[in-house]
């Protein structure tokens, strides 16, 4: 299926509560960079939270990628900045900074297998044991990102370790795919109604101010969050497709 249908399906999955999206139990967000939980599933956290449903995130990479000209953050600086940044992101959506996990692995050089690989499919399943998880959240497969693509493959090592856990991605770079690019069958999944949420959500994508402002001023080549990009994801509905 060529990836601009793919994403219109997405968009058409029949909208579930929570308790159909994960049953019982807690979840497990993976995120392979420091905002992504907020762009692809804020509103699913502040919801599971909401109903008092245990959370936990792992952040599989360092986030050190953004800017990697800037001498005002240097590496060490810069990965202490976004794990804040998330911890303040998170608190926007009913979050404590306990139930952070950071795997700290190299940005844009997350493994998709071996021993590092297994570390981190391990932290995903121990995350999942801490919390009771009916689900898995991780990014979608197919997103154009190296480190998207290894956190998908580092759950899929997790699974034997998750029991009856169900297992979700979530779309966030797809949409800049290149329309005819083929992703394979017909999404299955839901669509969860987030609408209620948005503005905590919009709150934590904007936590993440190294990502959405010109605070790290001394890179012109670093990473920023276009609010075109931002507005697509902080909409009515998040989407999580069936693995």
């Amino acid at each position: 299926m060529r990836v601009d249908d793919f994403l219109s399906a997405a968009d058409r999955l029949p909208v579930a509560d929570l308790a159909t999206l994960v049953g019982a139990g807690g979840i497990v967000v993976v995120a392979p960079h420091p905002d992504d939980e907020s762009l692809g599933c804020g509103g699913l956290i502040a919801e599971a939270r909401r109903l008092g449903r245990p959370v936990r995130l792992v952040v599989v990479s360092d986030g050190c990628g953004s800017h990697t000209h800037s001498k005002l953050y240097p590496p060490e600086r810069l990965r202490a900045l976004r794990e804040d940044e998330t911890r303040r992101a998170v608190a926007q959506l009913g979050m404590g900074p306990e139930d952070v996990t950071f795997l700290r692995l190299p940005d844009a050089h997350v493994p998709s297998d071996g021993p590092t690989a297994q570390a981190a499919a391990d932290a995903v399943a121990e995350a999942a044991r801490a919390c009771g998880a009916g689900a898995v959240f991780v990014t979608w497969r197919h997103d154009p990102h190296c480190d998207h693509q290894a956190s998908a493959a580092i759950v899929a090592l997790a699974r034997p370790r998750l029991g009856t856990a169900r297992l979700y991605e979530y779309p966030v770079w797809g949409w800049t795919l290149a329309p005819e690019t083929e992703v394979g069958p017909e999404p299955r999944g839901y669509r969860l109604d987030v609408s209620a949420h948005r503005a905590a959500k919009v709150r934590a994508v904007n936590a993440h101010a190294s990502q959405t402002t010109d605070l790290i001023s001394d890179d012109p080549e670093g990473f920023r969050l276009e609010p075109q990009m931002i507005e697509r994801l902080c909409g009515p509905h998040e989407r999580f497709v069936v693995v």
